[in-house]
């Protein structure tokens, strides 16, 4: 079958000497792996890779047979050419973090164009703004309501959040966070991109991240903590 879609780049694996093997979010069919032959040897070798880095928006044509096998690519080019996020290392540093997280995250070969939706106007947002040393922190929250663990914040008064089953609770169990977690995480949950980013302490981000990447693992199985994790840290140290 004959598709034209947007696709957001999650990962490239390299394979043999000179191909790829690229694995996309799409629009029209939710998540797909493609193989790209050759990659490093075609005439415009370093366009090409270049249209395969974490978080590209392409808008690509291609052959999907649907068999759980690596689809190919007819035609690619970019959706959106990003500005800042290739230059700046905060941003680029970001990127391949939530690239990783996304890699792990999203499981399903279906359609979710809410998902997608959300992502790229984020990612556009993020190339477009300076402010945004909360933005990984965020869209990870955000991310839990299309894969369907958000945190039930309706009693949210309540002193404790249970990260197990996903909501506030007035009595402490091996899955509470503490009370000045709860209050720091309470504070994340009302966040928008647009927020005054320096509502945390570099402190208070190290313990937001350690909460939403303990919060993805008891809700997705399988889930791999980010390779990039210690990397992130450093920038934001």
């Amino acid at each position: 079958m004959q598709v034209k879609t947007k696709a957001i780049v999650l990962s490239s694996l390299k394979y043999q000497e000179k191909s790829l093997i690229v694995k996309c979010f799409t629009e029209s069919d939710g998540l797909k792996s493609y193989f790209v032959p050759s990659a490093y040897s075609a005439k415009k070798a370093n366009q090409k890779i270049a249209y395969f880095q974490p978080l590209t928006v392409l808008e690509i044509e291609a052959s999907h047979k649907n068999k759980g096998t690596l689809e190919h690519f007819k035609e690619i080019r970019l959706a959106h050419s990003y500005y800042t996020i290739t230059t700046d290392i905060v941003k680029s540093t970001l990127v391949i973090f939530l690239s990783e997280i996304l890699h792990h995250a999203i499981k399903e070969e279906e359609k979710n164009q809410n998902l997608f939706s959300f992502l790229e106007t984020a990612l556009l947002w993020l190339d477009t703004h300076d402010e945004v040393t909360n933005f990984h922190l965020i869209l990870m929250t955000e991310v839990t309501k299309y894969l369907g663990f958000y945190p039930d914040d309706s009693e949210i008064d309540y002193p404790y959040f249970d990260s197990k089953e996903g909501y506030f609770t007035p009595f402490q169990n091996a899955y509470t966070l503490s009370d000045h977690e709860t209050h720091v995480f309470k504070r994340l949950l009302q966040l928008k991109f647009d927020s005054d980013q320096k509502v945390f302490a570099g402190s208070e981000r190290q313990v937001l991240l350690k909460i939403l990447l303990d919060y993805y693992t008891l809700h997705l199985e399988g889930f791999k903590k980010p390779k990039s994790l210690e990397v992130l840290k450093e920038v934001f140290s």
